[in-house]
């Protein structure tokens, strides 16, 4: 995945490491340096001790805490450079007091030469001392700069991640913005509060939106107009065929004829109104023409209606109707419940039976239809939610109410179920969202 947060860091992290690096190794030669001193100031400070005592006649010996401090030891010769006491494999001597490195019996020494003045003459000191404590206190320092270069490196690392998140915070703010918004919201994303950087993007964003919302708008314009147009002239059809039909005695072939024609078009008028519902369910945004009203009372507006159409097929039509506030759009309200109860009548039987309830369950309004049709098969469920999709020929129907229902339920937060009803057939529960119950109970 190309993770800006990523690249930023891989990109920091390099000169991070340099820098603490450079430090690290600044550090350590001022941590070593003094130390280095005080071990020469205490190597010479021995050898004038030394000095001191050879110079008055008296032999020269280590001092006891030198020896057990660290190994150590001391030399004197002559001026010709003859063998007089101490290690006689010390290392060439080179008088004036300033430190150098040598080797005795093969071990790293720091050895410093003195001349000294003695009752015999002038003779020539060397006091030699291992290294041994040296590089303990500079394994000591190196493992500290370790440790501290690993935790302030860790630390800026943080630092870094820390900070390039807060930088990168508007763009999960927008990408939760646009993650939360509804199917058909395609409000422009406010620039107010972009950040310099990423405006450019965020409105070239803005005017692809306006590009698709006026593509949407268009569409549903187009469906909305043509619905429009084509109700007249099928309603005046509908009206000259009654009439006909009452007015003229007619064979048997012109009625048969006749009812073909009728049939053909009140599906027509049927697909037409299904398009206008189509229309209002897509149109606008989620929650603009939202108001608090009674579920209940919306379906008892349209009772007699299907009560007439049921009883026309033979259809036991039961209603279990409770309070249910919520708050949505009454007409796209209606147009679900006009689709469901129409598709619940179409496909159940002459004899069967069709249940419309409606309740609210703690926060949760519920709306049901349960007939005792042919029922859904599993695998087609999820098909039967796209437009002018039928389960079979034999059964007059454009194949739009679900998708109607599918459009108005997500235009309310509301989940669409379907399941098996008991006893046989399709039972459809919407389950409105807690907050639309609550908006309609206040």
């Amino acid at each position: 995945m190309n993770s800006i947060r990523l690249r930023l860091l891989k990109w920091l992290l390099g000169p991070i490491l340099l820098v603490n690096l450079v430090l690290a190794a600044l550090v350590a030669g001022l941590a070593w340096t003094p130390a280095q001193v005080a071990f020469d100031g205490g190597l010479l400070e021995t050898a004038n001790g030394l000095a001191q005592r050879l110079g008055t006649g008296i032999a020269p010996q280590l001092p006891p805490a030198a020896q057990d401090a660290d190994r150590s030891w001391f030399v004197v010769r002559d001026a010709a450079g003859r063998h007089l006491a101490g290690a006689r494999t010390f290392p060439a001597l080179r008088p004036g007091g300033a430190p150098y490195d040598a080797e005795v019996d093969g071990e790293p020494v720091r050895v410093v030469a003195l001349a000294v003045a003695t009752p015999d003459g002038m003779h020539q000191l060397g006091v030699a001392r291992t290294l041994r404590q040296r590089l303990e206190v500079r394994s000591a320092i190196v493992r500290s700069l370790v440790v501290l270069v690993s935790l302030v490196t860790l630390t800026l690392v943080g630092v870094v991640w820390l900070s390039v998140g807060n930088g990168l915070r508007p763009l999960a703010r927008i990408r939760a913005e646009l993650a939360a918004r509804g199917p058909g919201d395609l409000a422009a994303i406010p620039l107010a509060e972009v950040p310099y950087e990423i405006a450019p993007v965020v409105t070239g964003f803005n005017e692809l939106l306006d590009k698709v919302e006026a593509g949407a708008r268009a569409q549903r314009d187009f469906l909305a107009d043509m619905a429009h147009q084509l109700r007249t002239p099928l309603a005046g059809m509908q009206l000259q065929l009654e009439w006909l039909r009452a007015r003229h005695a007619l064979d048997a072939d012109t009625v048969r004829s006749l009812g073909m024609m009728e049939l053909a078009n009140e599906r027509m008028i049927r697909q037409v109104n299904q398009l206008l519902a189509l229309a209002r369910a897509r149109e606008g945004r989620p929650g603009e023409q939202h108001a608090a009203l009674d579920l209940a009372q919306l379906v008892q507006e349209t009772i007699q209606y299907w009560v007439e159409r049921a009883a026309a097929k033979d259809i036991d039509l039961g209603f279990e109707l409770a309070p249910a506030p919520l708050s949505g759009d009454a007409f796209q309200l209606r147009d679900l419940v006009d689709n469901l109860v129409d598709n619940a009548l179409r496909y159940t039987p002459a004899g069967g039976r069709v249940t419309v309830a409606c309740a609210r369950e703690a926060d949760v309004v519920l709306f049901t239809v349960e007939d005792s049709g042919p029922g859904i098969p599993t695998a087609r469920r999820a098909a039967v939610f796209e437009r002018f999709v039928r389960l079979d020929d034999k059964t007059t129907g454009s194949g739009l109410g679900l998708a109607i229902v599918r459009d108005i339920a997500l235009a309310h937060g509301a989940t669409v179920l379907l399941d098996d009803a008991e006893g046989g057939g399709t039972r459809v529960t919407v389950r409105f969202a807690a907050d639309l119950a609550r908006q309609g109970a206040g």
